[in-house]
């Protein structure tokens, strides 16, 4: 603080409190101050201990969770459009956190890159500093104003502040609510920002319930990032590997219809929102996880950013090699999404999607061939989001097209919500025909029409205890084709806040079901339900999530009621945890489903079981072991996996994985991986 630098930049200080209440400034006092030179933005952040005690943070390792610890984060609009972004922050402990923001609020931490930082405490406060290489991020060519605002988190006091006012519905991310930086010229050119990312690994996997045969792995390969224009990316990658990507956290899978798992490769986050945000959660017409899923990605390329204030654009093409002994043919994906800013913070995005089978030829007399010669997507989107985001909404038609006209089908999909501080509400409606396809897409259901309207209210009372609480309802229709009611889900719902952050929500609902396809409800036995049986019952249920600040942490679900076929199903979660910080933190989280229903099936139950210790010993120096035991898929996953970044973004990674056959104890496979990558600017 006393370098001449410091001395000498203004002081963004007097910052608004968001929650508990939106009306007073902060009572947790935060100093920051900003400055530059031709390479590095420079941020320093006095963050003030408004009572005694020592800070709250859950662990050393980046990309922490906000609510858990003490913080400050930075949220820059570098194109003034106050819809996309980057955020950059710490926590008390100096654990990192970086992420790319879009849809004006929403931070993608998967986003990672080289930029430095370091946090001291001290009894009355905690200092943050960092350095961001221009390079590092994406801006608007020659612009002198940023839309930019900084969030600081104090668990002691359960206070969020920011330094531009944000009403307390929404994020302290939301990008619709900033202050300005203003630059006193145009921030510098970067010239060549080009990176080179090469890996070079070694292991073995071993199949030791199947052939016992052991394979070797020796693989080098490539990512490039290049800077075409200050707000305009390409990636490169040729022979990637993902090895050091966490395992998936399992489920107990009793739905109808496939689950949905998140991307966690690196090379698909950076601006993902252009692929990944077209469409709904169940009707998503590109889904980055379908490629390379059967078969290695032999290469792609990816370009995407601001080609100026109004135009986004992302276009995409991944090669997959061929499998033999699968008869899988290679496959060529090309994906390109053209984004237009209309009004102050909406837009219009067109996509294009095509997976195309390369060297096939099905034979023309087979019915039904194994794989598609080719499955094409093309469609439009409109997403509102009004200058002060009470109103948000989209509005997508998607068509699908195959050989022979097989798979042309089509989508349609809107919803339009309100969000006040008190009010909330909700209508979306869905139709999907019975001939869409999207082969690189999730659409894990066809053939149906939807209506979902939902209405909350909250309540902020004057309790030193009680932040807000208010009831919640909402009705899920499904219908087919032929406009016969197939779904039908009712619930009402109540929610408490409590200015400790600690949740409660309990709930009734009805649900019924006509089924269109043949079900086992276990998802186990084999034994199914047969098509068009109609099931109908009513369920309660309660939800409570402890405070995030104390150093053991629990929260437990419960749903008690009716099944299908008149049967009964319970169902208990817990998860716990306690962190000595900010060095290990351990969990335990347990799911039981005890169903009954008539024979064949009688009763059944499941347990899953994740125990989980994380080792932080530096914030470049990181110990995970994950056990997961599933029941009804019987297996044991153990997952460990050691990190050690001894530069930005150069990281050492060695990964061992077992499954196994829970009784009798017996192991199926196991695989050990060292990874080596380095991030090279040239």
């Amino acid at each position: 603080m006393d370098e001449q630098a410091w001395k000498d930049a203004e002081v963004a200080t007097d910052f608004f409190m968001i929650t508990p209440m939106d009306t007073s400034f902060a009572r947790v006092k935060t100093d920051v101050r900003m400055t530059y030179d031709e390479e590095t933005l420079y941020l320093i952040v006095v963050n003030h201990h408004a009572v005694e005690g020592p800070y709250m943070v859950e662990s050393l390792r980046r990309d922490f969770s906000f609510g858990k610890n003490d913080n400050f984060l930075l949220f820059m609009d570098p194109f003034d459009d106050q819809t996309n972004g980057f955020s950059f922050g710490a926590n008390a402990a100096g654990a990192q956190w970086d992420g790319i923001m879009y849809n004006g609020g929403s931070v993608d931490l998967s986003w990672d890159n080289k930029w430095r930082s370091k946090v001291t405490n001290y009894e009355d406060k905690w200092i943050f500093e960092a350095a961001i290489p221009f390079k590092s991020i994406r801006y608007k060519k020659g612009i002198t104003e940023w839309g930019i605002n900084f969030s600081r988190l104090d668990l002691k006091t359960t206070e969020k502040s920011g330094w531009a006012p944000v009403p307390r519905q929404f994020p302290s991310a939301s990008l619709a609510y900033t202050g300005s930086l203003i630059w006193d010229e145009a921030p510098p050119q970067t010239g060549a920002n080009i990176s080179v990312i090469p890996y070079a690994l070694g292991g073995f996997r071993t199949d030791v319930a199947g052939s016992g045969e052991t394979e070797y792995r020796r693989e080098v390969g490539l990512d490039a990032k290049i800077g075409l224009t200050s707000s305009l990316n390409l990636d490169l990658t040729v022979n990637p590997d993902f090895s050091q990507v966490e395992v998936d956290r399992q489920v107990t899978n009793l739905d109808r219809f496939e689950l949905f798992f998140p991307e966690r490769r690196q090379f698909f986050l950076e601006n993902g929102d252009l692929f990944a945000s077209f469409g709904y959660e169940t009707i998503r017409p590109f889904f980055s996880r379908r490629i390379g899923l059967n078969a290695p990605i032999q290469f792609g390329a990816r370009l995407s950013g601001k080609i100026n204030k109004n135009w986004r654009v992302g276009a995409m093409n991944m090669q997959t090699g061929e499998v033999k002994e699968d008869a899988l043919p290679a496959q060529n994906f090309t994906v390109v999404s053209v984004q237009r800013q209309v009004g102050a913070r909406s837009n219009i995005t067109g996509m294009f999607i095509n997976k195309q089978s390369l060297n096939y030829n099905p034979d023309p007399n087979t019915e039904n061939p194994i794989y598609s010669q080719f499955n094409r997507n093309a469609g439009i989107e409109y997403n509102l989001a009004s200058s002060n985001n009470l109103w948000t909404g989209k509005a997508m038609f998607m068509k699908s097209f195959g050989p022979e006209n097989i798979d042309n089908g089509f989508v349609h999909a809107a919803n339009l919500k309100y969000s006040s501080g008190n009010l909330t509400w909700n209508w979306e409606h869905q139709y999907v025909s019975e001939n869409y396809t999207a082969e690189v897409g999730y659409v894990p259901r066809n053939g149906f029409y939807k209506i979902n309207p939902e209405v909350s209210y909250l309540f902020f009372p004057k309790s030193d205890k009680i932040l807000n609480h208010g009831p919640k309802a909402g009705i899920r229709y499904f219908f087919n084709i032929d406009g016969e009611k197939t779904d039908n889900t009712t619930f009402l719902a109540y929610n408490v806040k409590w200015r400790s952050q600690s949740t409660f929500q309990a709930w009734v609902s009805t649900d019924y079901v006509l089924l269109q396809r043949p079900f086992d409800p276990t998802n186990y036995s084999g034994d199914t339900l047969a098509r068009g049986t109609e099931h109908q019952w009513y369920a309660v249920g309660a939800e409570f999530t402890s405070k995030p600040q104390s150093v053991f942490t629990y929260a437990f679900t419960s749903r008690f009621g009716g099944y299908y076929a008149d049967g009964k199903r319970y169902n208990v979660t817990a998860d716990i945890g306690y962190r000595f910080q900010p060095y290990v933190s351990i969990s335990m989280s347990a799911n039981y489903n005890d169903i009954h229903l008539p024979e064949p099936w009688n009763r059944t139950n499941f347990w899953l079981v994740g125990p989980r210790v994380d080792v932080t010993m530096t914030n470049t120096l990181f110990f995970t072991a994950f056990v997961q035991y599933n029941e009804q898929i019987e297996n044991i996953n153990l997952n460990t996996r050691f990190q050690w970044r001894f530069k930005p973004a150069s990281d050492l990674f060695l990964v061992y994985t077992d499954n196994y056959l829970p009784a009798p104890f017996y192991t199926k496979n196991r695989s050990l991986v060292l990874k080596f990558t380095y991030w090279w600017n040239i």
